[in-house]
C-alpha cells in the first residue's frame, strides 16, 4: 500500500495504512563493521534531542467559537477514498482522519497514543504461546448507519488486507499477514486479536478501521470505496465531492459520541501550490500550506500593517511601483503627454499595465494582513539517494566519498536558516529529533571531511588524469596506431579487390587498371572504418551511459551516410557542461551552448571518430585534474525536478554539485519534469543522484524495512526493490530489521532499530539531509490549526477564536 509517487517536493509517502507522521546489493566490509557497532547507543537519545514544536495556535474548547466553515487547501482531489490502495494519496489521508475511526493518534512527539473516543484500552495479554491483543471498544463508538463498531469490522479488514486473497487490490499488507486469527471477546465490545508470531508494531493495524461494507468484498474495496463511503464513524462525515469546483465537504457528524466539533463543515479545496498566494489574497482559503515565497509576502504584508503601510504604500516600498523613481515618472507623463500619438499611446497603455499591477499588489497585501505563517519542521526529512545499482556507486567506497564531500550542516542551514527553524541535520534515517527510536548514528559514517572523501576515491582508483590514462592491456599508442592503419588497408584492399572481379572495361589498358588499384588502395588507407562506432541514439533501451546529443554528419543529416557521434565520455561531458551552465543560472542559452559544445573537437564531439567503450581524447588541462580510472571520468548524473515548486531543492542540488566539485567528482544535472521525475528516473533507477524525501513514521521496523531491504534479482534478470530505491542494502539489516518487528520488548526493538540506522549510514546508500520545513498560512482567527510538527491534527477542536468580550480583548494568535 505504499504510494509511489513524489508529491510536491519529493516527498514519498511510505504506508497509506500505516501511521505515517504526513503523508544495495553489497555487504559492508569488515572495517566498517566496526565502525557500525561504534555509531550505535544504548541510552535513550531521543529524550535528549529536541521534538519539532508545534505552532498551531493552541486554545481551550471554551475559547472556540461552535460552527463556521473552514477552507483547507489540499493539492488536488482524491482519485480513491481507501488509504490501502496504491493511489490514495495526502488528501485521501486528510479526509480519512476526519471521518473513519483511528485506535491510535501521534502525539507531539510523534508517539502513538491510544484513541479514548473508540478505544477503553488496548494490550497484549498473552505471549505464549501466541501473542494476543485484546481491544476493549468504547460502548459509544458508532458508524454513522447506527451499526456498532465491533469484531466484523476487524475481521473485514484483517481479510481484505492479509494478502491471502488476491482478488484485493491491495498496496501492502505488512502486519496484517501476522495474524492468526481474529474472535469475539467476552462481549461484543472486546475483539480479541491472536498473532501468528510476535508483531512489535501492532499498535499501527486498524488505523484508519473501514466498515466491514467496505473490506467485506473484493469489488466494494477496489471500487466502492473510491468515489463514497458507505458508513464512516469520525467527528465529520462525507457530505459532497465536487469534481467541478473541485472541493470535498465534511459536515459535522450527527451520530458523534465524542466532543463535538467546533465547525459546522471542512472544505478541501483543490489548489495547486503554486495559486495559493493568489487564493489567499482572494480570501478564498482559511488554511494552507505554502512555499517560502508565499511566506515571505504574508510577513512583508503583517510588517506593513504594524508599522501603519497600506497595500498602496507596501506597493511603492516593494512591489511593482518600487522600481519607479520620481525622474522615472516625470518622463514618462511627459511621453504620454507629448506630440508624438504613437509613441504617447504606447506609454499610455504602458502607464495603464502598471498601474493595474500596483492595484492588484495593494489590494493583495492589504489582504494578506488577515493571515498569519505558522511554521515548525515537517515529519519528513530530504535525503540524497545514491543509486548503487550500477557504475561508480556501485563502489561503496565511492558512496562514502560522496557522503563526506557534503557538509550536511551547510545544507540544512541554507533551507531552515532563513526561516528562523532549527537546522541539525538529522541523524537517523529511521526517526526524527523527539521520536522514541532517535539516536544520532551518523558516526558510522562520518562528517564532511574533504581529505577523507578524496582519499576514498583513490582507494577505489579514482585518481587525477585518470581519465587519460588507458585501460590496462591497451596497447602503445604507436604500435596500435600502426595495427589499424594495417587492418584499414587490408580492408581498403579486399573492397577493391571484390569490385573489380567481372569489371573488365572494354578498352581499358593495364596502366588504367594499375591506376585504378592505386587509387583504390590510397581512398583505403585515407578511410577510417566504422567499425565499432556507435550513433547517439541507436543504443538498445535502458543503456543509460548513451546521452541523446546532436548528431552530426560531413554531408548533412539527411545525406544518407553514415553519421558518426561522440563516445559515450565525451556525451556525458557535453550534457554535463551545459547542465551546470543551466542549473547555475549563468543566463547562457541551451542551444547556444550546445552550439559550442559540438564546435569543440578537442572536447570528442559529434563526428569524431571513437570506437564504442573508449574515452574521447581530452587535452584541456582541467583534464589533467579530473578525477578518472581506466581512461574514463568520474561523472555521476544528478537528476532534479524542474517545476515551480521544486526551486529550493534546485538551490540545495547547486550546493552539492559544488561540494562535489571540490573533491573532483564532476556531475551532470538533469532537469526533468515534476510530473516523471520519481516514477520515471527515481523508482526506475534512471539517475545516479536525487533529492527527495522520505516521512517518518512511529512504526519504524515495519514502515521503513521496504526502504532499507536488500533488493533480490527476480526470475526474469531485474531487481526486486520494494521502496528502495537507492538499491543498497545488506542482509544485516534486514535481519535487524525482522528482530526489531518480532520483539515485543519496547527498549530491545528500539535497539535494533538504532542497530539498522547505524548500518544503512555505513552503506551510504542514502544520506539524510535537513528535516523539510512546514510553513502553513492560516486566518489570525484561527486556531488548534497550523504547523502540527510530528502530531496528528485533532480535526473536533478546530475552529475560530470567539470574538472578544466586553470584559476585556482576547488576544489573538
Amino acid at each position: 500500500m505504499s504510494q509511489i509517487g513524489a508529491p510536491r517536493g519529493r516527498t514519498c509517502s511510505r504506508s497509506p495504512r500505516s501511521r505515517t507522521l504526513r503523508s544495495v546489493a553489497t555487504l559492508t566490509s569488515a572495517v566498517l563493521a566496526v565502525t557500525v557497532l561504534a555509531g550505535c547507543s544504548s541510552g535513550d537519545e531521543a529524550d535528549e534531542a529536541p521534538a519539532a514544536a508545534q505552532d498551531n495556535a493552541p486554545a481551550a474548547r471554551d475559547r472556540v467559537a461552535d460552527g463556521g466553515t473552514l477552507r483547507w487547501a489540499v493539492d488536488a482531489l482524491p482519485t480513491t477514498l481507501n488509504t490501502f490502495q496504491a493511489d490514495a494519496d495526502g488528501t485521501t489521508a486528510r479526509i480519512a482522519g476526519a471521518v473513519l475511526p483511528a485506535l491510535y493518534t501521534l502525539d507531539e512527539r510523534g508517539r502513538p497514543r491510544l484513541n479514548p473516543d473508540y478505544l477503553e484500552s488496548a494490550q497484549v495479554v498473552e505471549t505464549e504461546p501466541k501473542q494476543v491483543v485484546l481491544y476493549k471498544l468504547n460502548q459509544q463508538a458508532v458508524w454513522s448507519d447506527g451499526r456498532e463498531i465491533g469484531a466484523p469490522d476487524f475481521v473485514a479488514q484483517w481479510r481484505a488486507l492479509s494478502g491471502r486473497d488476491t482478488a484485493y487490490w491491495t498496496a501492502r499488507n505488512s502486519g496484517y499477514e501476522r495474524i492468526e486469527k481474529i474472535e469475539r471477546g467476552k462481549n461484543d465490545l472486546e475483539v480479541r486479536v491472536t498473532f501468528a508470531k510476535p508483531y512489535a508494531d501492532w499498535q499501527s493495524l486498524f488505523t484508519p478501521l473501514y466498515p466491514k461494507q467496505v473490506m467485506g468484498s473484493p469489488n466494494s474495496f477496489n471500487d466502492g470505496a473510491r468515489t463514497t463511503l458507505k458508513a464512516t464513524a469520525g467527528p465529520f462525515l462525507l457530505k459532497t465531492i465536487d469534481r467541478k469546483s473541485g472541493d470535498v465537504t465534511l459536515a459535522r457528524n450527527p451520530r458523534w459520541w465524542g466532543q463535538s466539533a467546533k465547525l459546522d463543515t471542512v472544505v478541501l479545496k483543490a489548489v495547486p501550490r503554486a495559486d495559493r498566494a493568489t487564493a489567499l489574497a482572494a480570501g478564498t482559503l482559511d488554511l494552507a500550506e505554502i512555499d517560502r515565497s508565499a511566506a515571505e509576502r504574508i510577513a512583508l504584508a503583517l510588517r506593513d500593517a504594524r508599522a501603519g503601510r497600506n497595500g498602496a504604500q507596501a506597493a511603492a516600498a516593494h512591489g511593482p511601483g518600487a522600481a519607479i523613481t520620481p525622474s522615472k515618472a516625470l518622463k514618462s507623463w511627459a511621453l504620454a503627454h507629448g506630440s508624438d500619438d504613437d509613441k504617447a499611446a504606447e506609454v499610455k497603455a504602458a502607464r495603464k499595465k502598471n498601474q493595474e499591477a500596483i492595484a492588484r499588489y495593494a489590494s493583495a497585501q492589504d489582504a494578506l494582513a488577515k493571515y498569519v505563517v505558522r511554521k515548525s519542521l515537517e515529519p519528513a526529512y530530504t535525503q540524497l539517494s545514491l543509486n548503487g545499482e550500477s557504475g561508480p556507486l556501485a563502489d561503496e567506497r565511492v558512496r562514502r566519498a560522496v557522503a563526506r564531500a557534503i557538509n550536511r550542516q551547510e545544507l540544512a542551514e541554507s533551507v531552515l536558516g532563513p526561516l528562523g527553524l532549527p537546522a541539525k541535520p538529522p541523524g537517523s534515517h529511521l526517526a526524527l529529533a523527539g521520536q522514541a527510536a532517535y539516536a544520532d548514528s551518523s558516526d558510522a559514517l562520518g562528517g564532511q571531511d574533504t581529505k577523507e572523501a578524496q582519499a576514498l576515491l583513490a582507494d577505489a582508483g579514482w585518481v587525477p588524469g585518470g581519465a587519460l590514462q588507458k585501460p590496462a592491456g591497451t596497447k602503445a599508442g604507436s604500435e596500435a596506431e600502426k595495427e589499424a592503419e594495417k587492418k584499414a588497408e587490408k580492408k581498403a584492399a579486399e573492397k577493391a579487390k571484390e569490385k573489380g572481379k567481372g569489371e573488365k572495361a572494354e578498352g581499358s589498358t593495364g596502366a588504367e587498371k594499375a591506376e585504378g588499384s592505386t587509387d583504390a588502395k590510397k581512398k583505403g588507407s585515407d578511410t577510417a572504418s566504422d567499425e565499432g562506432l556507435y550513433i547517439v541514439g541507436d543504443d538498445k533501451p535502458g543503456d543509460r551511459r548513451a546521452v541523446p546529443a546532436p548528431v552530426i554528419g560531413a554531408n548533412g543529416p539527411e545525406s544518407g551516410t553514415d553519421v558518426l557521434a561522440p563516445a559515450p565520455a565525451a556525451a556525458r561531458e557535453s550534457a554535463a557542461l551545459l547542465a551546470r551552465a543551466e542549473a547555475l543560472d549563468t543566463g547562457t542559452g541551451s542551444g547556444a551552448r550546445a552550439a559550442q559544445s559540438v564546435a569543440k573537437p578537442d572536447r570528442g564531439v559529434a563526428g569524431a571518430y571513437a570506437p564504442r567503450g573508449t574515452a574521447a581524447p581530452v587535452t584541456a588541462p582541467e583534464a589533467g585534474k579530473a578525477l578518472g580510472k581506466d581512461g574514463k571520468a568520474l561523472s555521476l548524473r544528478f537528476v532534479l525536478p524542474s517545476g515551480p515548486g521544486s526551486e529550493s531543492l534546485r538551490a540545495v542540488g547547486d550546493r552539492i554539485v559544488r561540494m562535489l566539485d571540490a573533491v573532483g567528482i564532476r556531475t551532470e544535472v538533469t532537469k526533468v519534469s515534476d510530473d516523471s521525475f520519481f516514477k520515471d528516473h527515481v523508482a526506475s533507477g534512471d539517475y545516479d543522484l536525487a533529492l527527495y524525501s522520505w516521512p517518518a513514521s512511529a512504526f519504524p521496523a515495519t514502515d521503513a524495512r521496504p526502504i532499507f531491504a536488500k533488493p533480490e534479482p527476480a526470475s526474469d534478470g531485474s531487481l526486486l526493490v520494494e521502496q528502495n530505491y537507492s538499491r543498497v542494502g545488506t542482509d544485516r539489516i534486514d535481519q535487524l530489521f525482522d528482530q526489531a518487528a518480532g520483539t515485543l520488548d519496547e527498549e530491545e526493538a528500539r535497539d535494533l532499530v538504532r542497530q539498522a540506522d547505524a548500518r544503512i549510514w555505513a552503506a551510504a546508500g542514502s544520506i539524510p539531509l535537513y528535516q523539510r520545513p512546514q510553513l502553513v498560512a492560516a486566518r489570525a482567527d484561527l486556531v488548534n490549526a497550523g504547523a502540527w510538527g510530528l502530531a496528528a491534527p485533532r480535526y473536533q477542536d478546530i475552529g475560530f477564536k470567539k470574538p472578544e468580550s466586553s470584559k476585556g480583548a482576547e488576544r489573538t494568535p
